[in-house]
């Protein structure tokens, strides 16, 4: 599902921000940028996201506040430079090479003059931290759930058409069974008259098989059983309960019961309406890869 939150933290007056990003996607994915000094504590934010979300890309960026960032020195090695300096002396008096090494230069040489950035105390940093990442999932949460109502709203709509489908297909095929029943007997006394013969036994065998070719009774019950099962997720729901899975699962066993209707139904308003229930199948496979 997606979502947007933001946060902002500070540490001995220094401001920092947090912004979190979630679009859908099938597993938890996860982000994390952070400053250079707080890098040491990517594994902790990541192991927060993971806490609180089960699925979804989810991008994590924590920022200095433009203006405030943590102040910087330069660090001096003086001996490495008197030993650049000694080197230079010796190029030029013992072999004569031309040109001076300035201060420019002398700054430049690896060795002589680092950046150093200021250091925090790592619990202080800690705490601030979570709470920062915490508050911006916060934020995060609150948009999903809003996401997640309108969502629960169409999921709903979808079990409402595909249960019309089944109560319509579930009649067909008892209209079905019943013509190719009275088909049978027909051509049974057809044949009767023709040659004076009827074979009661296999005609009552050869009704009980077409009867059994046809008969989605135990199909279309398991549907309508796995919407009342879906219904009952869609209840119980809540943050921090994932149910996306268990949806996914269903949805298979769903797609399983209407292929086997359709290989049955051997009539064209039947299979009109399988095509319909696969795509309202379809449509809620698609929106269940929002659902956490």
């Amino acid at each position: 599902m997606t979502g947007y939150g933001h946060a902002t933290f500070a540490v001995e007056g220094i401001g920092f921000e947090v912004e979190v990003r979630s679009v859908n996607h099938r597993h938890l994915d996860v982000r994390v940028r952070l400053p250079h000094g707080l890098a040491v504590f990517e594994g902790e934010v990541r192991q927060l996201v993971a806490g609180q979300l089960d699925r979804g890309k989810v991008d994590l960026t924590i920022r200095g506040v433009a203006g405030d960032t943590p102040s910087e020195s330069v660090a001096l090695d003086l001996a490495a430079a008197e030993q650049y300096l000694r080197a230079a002396r010796q190029l030029r008096d013992d072999h004569g090479v031309p040109g001076e090494l300035d201060v420019r230069g002398l700054l430049g040489l690896p060795g002589v003059a680092r950046v150093v950035e200021r250091a925090f105390p790592e619990e202080r940093v800690r705490s601030a931290l979570a709470g920062g990442v915490v508050a911006a999932l916060g934020g995060l949460a609150s948009m999903r759930a809003a996401e997640g109502e309108a969502l629960d709203r169409e999921l709903r709509g979808r079990l409402d058409c595909i249960d019309a489908l089944v109560v319509s297909i579930a009649a067909r095929a008892t209209d079905v069974q019943r013509a190719v029943r009275e088909r049978l007997r027909k051509r049974a006394e057809q044949l009767r008259d023709e040659t004076g013969l009827l074979d009661e036994a296999r005609l009552h065998q050869e009704v009980v098989w077409a009867a059994d070719r046809l008969d989605i009774t135990e199909e279309t019950v398991r549907l309508a059983s796995h919407t009342a099962q879906f219904r009952g997720i869609l209840d119980s729901a809540r943050l921090g309960t994932p149910a996306g899975r268990r949806l996914e699962f269903l949805l298979q066993e769903m797609g399983r019961e209407g292929n086997t209707i359709g290989s049955k139904g051997s009539d064209a308003p039947i299979a009109h309406q399988v095509v319909e229930l696969k795509t309202e199948l379809e449509r809620l496979r698609e929106q269940v890869l929002n659902v956490e």
